[in-house]
């Protein structure tokens, strides 16, 4: 068989193995039931097989590079959000601050260990770690959004709650689809807090043995459009928490009182990412035209306290999933707030000072081009390193089928330096890295990237990827496998409280580690 008719049906077989008849069984509770439509039913028990290899992972290198000694890296402290499990384990940005960094030192490449699990057509692109450093994720899949607790060793399904069911009344696509389901927070009790698709903020409880129950359940589409969803929830140094819709509404919750209070964003303005917040009350996310810092009144209702456009370009770049930032905001120090533009023909990366008070002509520290001229955006935050911020380049991805038969996207992975009276661009790597929202181990001094070199024998070969922060030399790769099945499809990146590194892909999960 020819290799470009060998890896089509290998992603077709792949796929369908995927589906496949489940063989473990793990707890398994009813879902919620939508307004006009039935309870959904009890979902499936779960394979917990490895994801499938291909002969193919024969033809290609199984790691280059070499280990490396952890050189640990400097940084502000991120302050401890007292509503959020301990920093690092919270959410797919891993903080309060979406610093995208662990104080943890994950793999250094020495006698490297793979182990990985298959959940069918499934893909827990965000996660944290309970007090019991026991994975807790949010999958998405064709059926709906589903929480998952996963061992953290195994990989094994503990036990799985479906959140919400997805509205193909919309049309939507279950690939590019962010209403309901892509974010959710944990706190230090192990309730997670999930938006869904009916408009509801769900808490889910995790068990001291890992079995997931339903807790408290708030409505919220009375307070949105008839065609919007929520996209993203957070929580403030007070315990209020804060709702994000795609049409631009932003609202605040009080969990004891139930009472809901909401601001409109300027008509048009969307909502596609995630949110930080600080300690001084602060609460900042990315419209599809401004970035923002909003507080709360006494009464909770959100108000505006800073809000400054950036360059959102003519178009929806290939890559992007929205015509505007894709970066949730990354908070650094007490003063600094990094995002991405959608500028033609280099996207920037702008720093501004989130402080009260700073005029607005100064808020604006610093704006860089990076990375290629022409093919340049990124869809996932930006990492802090130290006083610097790192940036990958994901021009090019329009789908799964983007990176078939050995196809790929555009390069680049850039780190960015803050510096007095401005910023500089330090480095940048030739690495390729499609989609993955990169991590910095501050531990060890490497930021890990998923990645995909273009290949012209058509094989499609997906790698982690180490890259010495300080150098931007990269140290390591090291193979997943070869097919689509290894396609992580803007899925996060995460260091475990013991170092391992995870990655989702749209069937399973990988789990890295030093021998």
């Amino acid at each position: 068989m020819r290799p470009r008719s060998l890896a089509a049906a290998a992603a077709v077989g792949i796929l369908a193995l995927a589906l496949g008849s489940p063989a473990a069984p793990v707890h398994a509770d009813d879902g919620f039931a939508l307004p006009g439509l039935p309870a959904l039913p009890a979902l499936p028990t779960i394979p917990g097989l490895p994801i499938p290899p291909l002969p193919t992972d024969l033809l290609v290198p199984r790691f280059t590079g070499a280990p490396v000694t952890a050189q640990p890296l400097e940084a502000p402290p991120v302050p401890q959000n007292p509503w959020l499990a301990p920093n690092g384990r919270s959410s797919m940005h891993n903080d309060a601050y979406s610093s995208d960094a662990y104080t943890v030192a994950g793999p250094t490449g020495r006698a490297l260990t793979m182990r990985t699990a298959s959940y069918g057509i499934r893909e827990c692109a965000t996660m944290g770690f309970d007090s019991h450093d026991r994975i807790v994720g949010l999958c998405g899949g064709l059926e709906g959004f589903t929480m998952m607790v996963i061992d953290p060793v195994t990989l094994r399904a503990i036990s799985q709650l479906q959140v919400s069911a997805r509205d193909f009344s919309k049309a939507a696509n279950p690939f590019t689809d962010l209403c309901g389901g892509t974010y959710f927070f944990l706190d230090a009790e192990d309730h997670a807090f999930a938006t869904t698709t009916d408009s509801s903020i769900a808490e889910v409880v995790v068990g001291v043995d890992g079995r997931l129950t339903k807790g408290r359940r708030w409505p919220l589409a009375s307070y949105l459009g008839a065609d919007d969803c929520l996209v993203a929830t957070g929580v403030d140094w007070s315990g209020r928490v804060w709702w994000f819709s795609q049409d631009g509404t932003v609202g605040t919750l009080d969990r004891a009182t139930g009472v809901v209070r909401k601001l409109e964003l300027p008509e048009g303005e969307g909502i596609f990412n995630s949110v930080s917040t600080d300690e001084t009350g602060g609460v900042y996310f990315v419209s599809t035209h401004q970035a923002y810092r909003l507080d709360a009144a006494a009464d909770g209702t959100p108000e505006i306290t800073w809000a400054i456009p950036y360059d959102r370009g003519t178009t929806v770049k290939p890559g992007m999933l929205s015509q505007g930032s894709g970066t949730s905001p990354t908070l650094i120090g007490e003063r600094w707030i990094g995002i991405a533009d959608n500028a033609e023909p280099q996207s920037h990366v702008i720093v501004y000072d989130r402080r009260r008070g700073v005029p607005a002509g100064e808020r604006e520290h610093c704006s860089v081009p990076v990375l290629q001229s022409g093919a340049s955006t990124t869809e996932n935050s930006l990492v802090a390193a130290g006083n610097s911020l790192i940036i990958e380049n994901n021009y090019g991805y329009a789908g799964i089928t983007s990176t078939l038969l050995g196809r790929s996207t555009t390069p680049g992975v850039s780190r960015v330096m803050i510096d007095d009276d401005g910023c500089h661009v330090a480095w940048t790597n030739s690495t390729v890295a499609p989609t993955s929202v990169p991590k910095a181990s501050l531990g060890n001094g490497l930021v890990y990237v998923y990645s995909k070199p273009p290949r012209k024998d058509l094989l499609d070969a997906w790698y982690v990827t180490a890259i010495d922060i300080r150098t931007g030399e990269t140290a390591w790769s090291r193979l997943t496998g070869t097919g689509i099945q290894w396609n992580n499809h803007y899925a996060a990146i995460y260091l475990g409280p013991d170092g391992a590194l995870y990655v989702a892909t749209i069937v399973g999960l990988i789990r890295l580690a030093d021998g």
